[in-house]
């Protein structure tokens, strides 16, 4: 072979040695970012739910408040009337 072919495959092996070691290292920080992701959702979850027993108290606080108050008392117009 010529020296230019040479230098030309060389190059080649180069740039598809570079790649190779590109994808490795992509594939290799996989677990890292998948670890990441996992965490990430777990504390979503954990967020999810302290914020739905929040509601929860909230709902029975509005509830207790309203039937307390006389404004949301349900009228009764027929014994009202006789």
């Amino acid at each position: 072979m010529m020296s230019a072919d040479m230098d030309a495959v060389d190059a080649e092996n180069q740039v598809e040695l570079e790649e190779k070691t590109l994808l490795i290292n992509q594939v290799l920080e996989l677990p890292h970012i998948l670890e990441d992701h996992s965490a990430r959702v777990d504390a979503v979850k954990e967020e999810n739910l302290k914020l739905k027993s929040e509601n929860q108290v909230l709902r029975q606080y509005i509830e207790n408040l309203i039937s307390a108050s006389s404004v949301f008392q349900t009228t009764d117009t027929k014994s009202k009337r006789k």
